[in-house]
């Protein structure tokens, strides 16, 4: 994996007490970016599966529930 390096400006004084407390700041600040795209991955994942689902009340009149198609998905996964 290769990788990229993003730099930001903190006050000195800010710096100095992250390091003297010991804090990894630069694990800290990367572990917090994962978790923002994972969050934002998922807040789209399901802006899209709300879009699809309001397509399908206006074609079909109706769509199922979250809770009824993870039923069907847990019910298919004893096929395999």
């Amino acid at each position: 994996m290769t990788s990229a390096v993003i730099s930001i400006r903190i006050d000195e004084k800010l710096k100095k007490e992250l390091e003297e407390l010991g804090i990894d700041y630069p694990n800290l600040v990367r572990s917090y970016l994962e978790e923002v795209v994972r969050k934002e991955k998922m807040r789209r994942e399901l802006k899209e599966a709300d879009r699809i689902r309001e397509e399908l009340l206006k074609s079909h009149g109706y769509y199922s529930s979250s809770a009824e198609l993870v039923r069907e998905d847990r019910d298919n996964d004893d096929y395999y």
